[in-house]
């Protein structure tokens, strides 16, 4: 009963240290998607990222149909 004990032991060890060794690979690896700033649309209250986003006089919009909607332009 003691061998089975310390095989069990030994496995879960093995199995652990393979585990935190893949993922320590994984998150390693250079992040291409870097945060950006969200920002909503004045018209929709939708929130998009700011590089998406249509910019109006009043305010950024998610679409220039919602910026004509709102009877903006183009600043």
């Amino acid at each position: 009963m003691k061998y089975l004990f310390w095989l069990a032991l030994g496995l879960f060890v093995w199995w652990a240290w393979r585990r935190a060794r893949a993922s320590g690979h994984q998150a390693s690896a250079p992040d291409s998607a870097t945060p950006q700033d969200m920002v909503s649309c004045a018209h929709c209250g939708i929130h998009l990222p700011r590089d998406e986003a249509v910019a109006g006089t009043r305010g950024l919009y998610c679409s220039s149909a919602h910026r004509s909607a709102e009877g903006d332009r183009n600043p």
